[in-house]
């Protein structure tokens, strides 16, 4: 069988618990960093940000080279140049005198060989970049509460609270590639961080559905603890987090090769850039994130750390064990692990045992202690 086809088909065998610690330091690494290049290099802020110039002016035929050329011997090669739908020319730059603004106004007029009047030129202030900041920030802590309290009732709190940490890891690292190879970041840049936020929320729920589906077969019976169960259930779920992602980078990558590359659209190239760098995060945190979070903060509960206690050091299952001894155990119809001497569900168990109403196996971390004969209750 190939190796392509048990992805696809759910049947891989990849011990994620290995993978979860080289995830988790080469995610800190990566956070760390970001962090540091943030301090001290700082972003590459746009003309909205800072304040500046802008000038534009009717020119079809016109390309961004074109005018780069006229522009790189006044001292202005690096000015950011659009080419509108238009047929206009955009150019966005800081001036400090009124002096430098007619210069600039006057090489664009010669090169769109009308006069300089009709070249329109407006000075652009720091304000609305900085409103904008401060309404994205407010938007971000709406996004994060709300998603925390839907996660928290959709699945349960510890989910939700790897789905968070997920989500802020996505940012920091999103923002630090901007950072440190200085992407200029615009009003385009801040919609797309906003915009991945949902991205790597929904890649997350996707994995943790599965989770929650084969959490009430962890249990002495299977023989198997939270952290195996969760390796197993990436396992299963892998090739649906990848479609998932594939999907979403699909469009992105025709807007950067078309839009951008081809045809020259610079705000598609600022938009996809940062679409590209937070979905491609967040098929990897959901997987070597979120997951681990849960398994870390979960593992403390009293049930799974008896439940690991009990079952020992021995020899680790391989994931296709593991998959196995899933598959032949049924689900708690609610997800959520049967408790101490409550009957299992109709089936089979590992060894023949019978399921039933009326049956005496049961299922859990602790199976109940047997009656002693010829003592009452």
């Amino acid at each position: 069988m190939s190796a392509i086809g048990r992805l696809y088909r759910g049947e891989n065998d990849i011990d994620f618990t290995r993978w979860w610690r080289v995830g988790l330091i080469l995610s800190g690494t990566l956070v760390v960093v970001s962090i540091v290049s943030l301090f001290g290099r700082g972003l590459n802020l746009g003309i909205d940000f800072r304040g500046g110039v802008s000038w534009q002016v009717k020119a079809p035929g016109v390309t961004v080279e074109d005018a780069r050329g006229v522009l790189t011997p006044i001292g202005f090669g690096e000015a950011k140049i659009q080419t509108l739908g238009s047929g206009d020319v955009r150019v966005q730059a800081s001036a400090d005198d009124s002096a430098t603004r007619d210069k600039v106004r006057g090489v664009l007029a010669d090169l769109a060989k009308v006069p300089a009047p009709e070249v329109n030129v407006q000075q652009v202030g720091a304000s609305w970049g900085g409103e904008l900041t401060s309404s994205s920030l407010r938007a971000l802590i709406v996004f994060i509460l709300a998603v925390f309290g839907y996660l928290a009732w959709r699945l349960e709190w510890k989910m939700a609270l790897g789905a968070i940490v997920a989500v802020l890891h996505d940012v920091v690292i999103s923002v630090g590639v901007y950072s440190i190879f200085q992407f200029e970041v615009t009003p385009a840049t801040v919609i797309a961080f906003l915009t991945i936020l949902g991205f790597s929320i929904y890649d997350t729920v996707v994995v943790f559905d599965k989770v929650l589906e084969n959490n009430g077969r962890v249990g002495l019976s299977s023989r198997i603890t939270y952290t195996e169960m969760m390796s197993v259930s990436m396992n299963q779920v892998l090739m649906r987090s990848l479609n998932t992602s594939i999907v979403g980078l699909l469009p992105v990558v025709a807007m950067l090769v078309v839009g951008a590359g081809i045809l020259g659209a610079v705000t598609l190239e600022e938009f996809s850039i940062a679409l590209a760098v937070g979905l491609l995060a967040g098929a990897y945190s959901s997987l070597f994130i979120a997951a681990p979070v849960v398994v870390l903060v979960k593992e403390r509960e009293a049930r799974n750390r008896q439940l690991r206690q009990r079952l020992g050091a021995g020899k680790p299952l391989t994931p296709a064990a593991m998959t196995s001894r899933l598959d032949t155990l049924p689900a708690d119809a609610s997800g959520v692990p049967a408790r101490s001497g409550a009957p299992a569900r109709a089936g089979s168990a590992p060894g023949g045992a019978a399921f039933g109403p009326g049956a005496t196996t049961y299922t859990g971390a602790i199976p109940p202690r047997p009656r002693k004969k010829g003592k009452k209750r």
